[in-house]
């Protein structure tokens, strides 16, 4: 399968944008595989550095993770503020409690305006995304969470370091040799 949504300026976006490594997350921030892959991307950006650019995309599986909309509109009102990387960090960071109190609380430690944030994850706009990402998840074949895509195929295995990076680093082989 392939995504079916190209990444564009409306994703959030963490890395070099002319990489020849894209990685897309779909997620649920309240998602316990969600929370084990967490690490596992921070390291490979570490490890690629330059060579990647880390995108992800909510898909929140509301009717297991009662609070995983809050969370993904939490993160998608702090963007408005240039903090998605800070929010989206600590919700992670602090997945075990993801109560409406603290997802404020997590924000606030992000360093936004939570009187604004608190508006914006209300608006339309916010809600819109969160939904737009959903239906792209939804039209790229995404059924659980996390689903991984490298360079805009759907990668079908673990998500543990080892199998990821491997899978990157084979993509990147085969780009090389474009």
């Amino acid at each position: 399968m392939s995504l079916h949504v190209a990444v564009n300026e409306h994703d959030q976006r963490q890395g070099n944008i002319n990489a020849p490594l894209v990685l897309v997350e779909y997620g649920d921030y309240e998602c316990p595989h969600c929370g084990a892959a967490y690490p596992v991307v921070k390291q490979l950006q570490k490890d690629f550095g330059g060579r990647l650019l880390f995108v992800f995309r909510n898909f929140p599986l509301s009717e297991m993770h009662p609070h995983a909309v809050a969370a993904a509109r939490v993160a998608e009102a702090a963007a408005l503020q240039k903090k998605f990387w800070e929010a989206h960090d600590s919700i992670f960071e602090h997945q075990e409690d993801l109560s409406s109190y603290s997802l404020l609380r997590y924000a606030k430690a992000a360093g936004t305006d939570v009187k604004k944030l608190v508006t914006d994850m209300n608006s339309d706009r916010i809600i819109n995304k969160v939904d737009s990402d959903i239906e792209s998840g939804v039209r790229s074949g995404v059924n659980g969470t996390p689903t991984f895509f490298i360079n805009g195929q759907r990668h079908d295995s673990y998500y543990d370091y080892d199998v990821l990076k491997s899978a990157l680093e084979r993509k990147l082989e085969s780009e090389l040799k474009r």
